[in-house]
């Protein structure tokens, strides 16, 4: 079985982060987001991945070179222009079409549950395509339609957001299609939430199946740190043993450290918190609902909260990092700074605080 995973967007709404990396190698709980849906879908028995890249494909390629040994085969299929969300199936096509259903994940969401049973569903009701949906507050921060479906699953129609409630159900960015969807598919660039998925409930081809575990799009940072608690609570319950147990008194709620990070005396670490590999944190730093990169450096009594720090940076001593702030790579902070909603490019050095939410060039 094949899956094909949607890795070509620019991310720049994750920028700095994206100025450094593809967004979909950025690490998410201190892995890389696309391995996340890559240990998914060889879970449900997929053997070869289709990764549909544009930006940057030189380092998509070096990583699927460090990465031969997964266990499935990884392909690429290259866009030259950008195809949107439908398009890069149809360029995908001989690389998809072996006369059996096929997985496509967008990249930029965190979720977990059951694709084998998402498999299941599809070829239980025989159509051309099923779609996982989720329930949302406030499903119009996520798109522009809401799915409306039948009690058994088939999709009656996507309605706009207005002033009329039409359901909180949205398109969960995961689906599986059987081969006949590529004649709905053309070689250009085409919205899957737009024109293919519409078009295929009018046609009554289309299912729809709760999901059954966390979701959240990550691409923005607000967004992604509220995805990485979700995905922190979803380990504390399923896989604990993968959250930081060596903390001890210093812990505050569900962390994930790395082995080779290092935390000095009389911290207090959580909760929500991702520390990368060679981190280090000195004494007395407070750490909360925030994630801390490959090598970064916190220096003794400094607070980051609600924040994400890049590649290899460095807080000072008694600075205080808040307000969903992101250093890109390579950001050093002087000492007794107050970073509030900054996001700082990469390879900067701060010497004065900044009090209100504004860009750092």
């Amino acid at each position: 079985m094949k899956g094909l995973i949607l890795v070509g967007g620019l991310g720049t709404q994750l920028r700095p982060l994206t100025l450094s990396k593809p967004k979909p190698l950025i690490e998410f709980g201190n892995q890389p987001q696309l391995l996340h849906h890559m240990k998914m879908l060889k879970h449900a028995g997929v053997t070869e991945v289709v990764l549909a890249i544009n930006y940057r494909a030189e380092i998509m390629a070096d990583f699927l070179e460090k990465h031969q040994d997964f266990g499935v085969k990884i392909t690429l299929s290259q866009e030259t222009e950008p195809l949107g969300t439908a398009g890069p199936l149809a360029l995908a096509q001989d690389l998809l079409d072996d006369g059996e259903p096929f997985f496509v994940l967008n990249c930029d969401i965190a979720c977990e549950f059951n694709m084998r049973s998402l498999l299941d569903f599809h070829n239980a009701h025989g159509k051309v395509g099923t779609i996982m949906v989720t329930r949302m507050d406030e499903p119009a921060k996520y798109g522009k339609s809401v799915v409306v479906p039948h009690e058994t699953g088939l999709v009656d129609r996507f309605v706009e957001h207005g002033r009329t409630f039409a359901g909180n159900l949205i398109n969960a960015g995961v689906y599986i299609f059987s081969p006949t969807i590529f004649q709905s598919l053309s070689m250009r660039s085409m919205s899957m939430e737009k024109e293919v998925l519409p078009r295929l409930a009018e046609e009554e081809q289309l299912y729809s199946l709760r999901l059954d575990g966390y979701w959240m799009n990550i691409k923005k940072p607000p967004d992604f740190l509220m995805g990485t608690s979700l995905y922190l609570a979803y380990l504390q319950h399923h896989r604990p043993e993968e959250l930081a147990t060596a903390l001890g008194e210093a812990a505050d709620g569900n962390v994930v450290m790395a082995e080779s990070a290092t935390i000095g005396k009389g911290c207090r670490i959580g909760p929500d918190v991702v520390i990368g590999p060679g981190c280090v944190i000195e004494d007395g730093v407070r750490l909360a609902r925030c994630t801390l990169l490959e090598g970064c450096r916190v220096c003794a009594h400094a607070v980051v909260i609600d924040s994400i720090l890049g590649w290899r940076s460095t807080v000072g001593c008694w600075t205080r990092v808040e307000g969903v702030s992101v250093l890109g790579e390579d950001v050093h902070l002087n000492d007794e700074l107050c970073i509030n909603g900054a996001l700082i490019l990469p390879h900067k050095s701060m010497d004065a605080s900044v009090f209100e939410p504004q860009i750092i060039m």
